[in-house]
């Protein structure tokens, strides 16, 4: 079955980096737009970044651009989210998630989810 494993997270102080790989498994990587989505106890989820079938397009939530930048490599059926200059607000389970279809994420169905992978950033 489809499966979207997350894996990167940790524990970074504040100003530091991580990475986030999101594999996905049994399904034809290159046909979906690929979105991370982060979720903060008690809050709502957030959308944080998207990008398109070829990698051509991506997108960024307010919150994150200049800091984060996500990737894909679809010989490895991988998306990336590099996450620079981290701040407290950024801790958050964060989730990938694949969509065929691109553009805005209030109005696109999404077909598979990860589990998630925890990141927490220091004061």
């Amino acid at each position: 079955q489809v499966q979207l494993v997350e894996s990167g997270g940790g524990l970074v102080q504040a100003g530091g980096s991580l990475r986030l790989s999101c594999a996905a498994s049994a399904l034809t990587f290159s046909n979906y737009a690929m979105d991370w989505f982060r979720q903060a106890p008690g809050k709502e989820r957030e959308f944080v970044a998207t990008i398109n079938w070829s990698g051509r397009s991506t997108d960024y939530a307010d919150s994150v651009k200049g800091r984060f930048t996500i990737s894909r490599d679809n010989a490895k059926n991988t998306v990336y989210l590099q996450m620079n200059s981290l701040k407290p607000e950024d801790t958050a389970v964060y989730h990938c998630a694949a969509s065929l279809s691109f553009g805005d994420w209030r109005t696109r169905g999404y077909n598979y989810w990860g589990q998630g992978t925890q990141v927490t950033v220091s004061s």
